[in-house]
């Protein structure tokens, strides 16, 4: 009788321990990853009310709303009309809202790389825009930074460990992406999120 060939139990246990590594090793790359996206998050929270602050100090207006911008930088750049709001959507698409114009004015400023005239909306490390405006959006209606395209695990992370965990209430808030005004009561749709940071 011919002796059949296969494998051994050690080595069957060697490929099993392998196999395991990999996989251990996969997803902890996967979370290093998110965990860098969610610092480079934190950075642009910071840099964007930074740079408020840093323009309403030395101009004493909002930037996107300053309606004194042409005796600064003369008419290019195009000013607010000083209601002390930025009004227009967070992501809007309209160049001449405020909510656009104040990434203008801070570039104007110096505050934020790039042209005076360009008034596009950085993008986030999720593949979403960052963007600022003054209410409009679930219940919120004071000045907030907004970051779009978050997926459901991310935003309930985010509230979760700067909040209360729930989208409608506390100082960070949600609304599912495309509906701002539209008030949710948990993370539990799996769909992109729009996060909202008072200020």
């Amino acid at each position: 009788m011919k002796k059949q060939a296969g494998f051994t139990l050690v080595e069957i246990a060697i490929v099993m321990v392998i196999i395991g590594l990999l996989l251990g090793g996969v997803l902890k790359g996967q979370q290093i990853i998110v965990n860098a996206k969610l610092r480079n998050l934190d950075n642009q929270y910071n840099g964007v009310t930074a740079a408020i602050y840093s323009y309403q100090d030395r101009y004493l207006n909002l930037p996107g709303d300053d309606a004194k911008t042409a005796t600064r930088w003369g008419t290019t750049v195009i000013a607010g009309n000083g209601d002390r709001e930025i009004g227009g959507a967070f992501d809007s698409v309209t160049p001449a809202n405020e909510s656009r114009l104040f990434w203008s004015h801070l570039r104007a400023a110096g505050l934020v790389a790039g042209g005076i005239t360009d008034t596009l909306q950085p993008g986030n490390s999720f593949n979403g825009l960052v963007g600022v405006s003054t209410g409009g959006v679930a219940n919120i209606n004071v000045l907030f930074v907004g970051f779009s395209k978050l997926s459901k695990e991310v935003a309930n992370m985010i509230d979760e460990r700067g909040d209360d965990g729930i989208p409608k209430t506390g100082s960070i808030q949600a609304t599912i992406s495309g509906a701002p005004t539209t008030v949710i009561n948990d993370y539990n749709a799996d769909q992109l999120y729009d996060l909202y940071f008072t200020l």
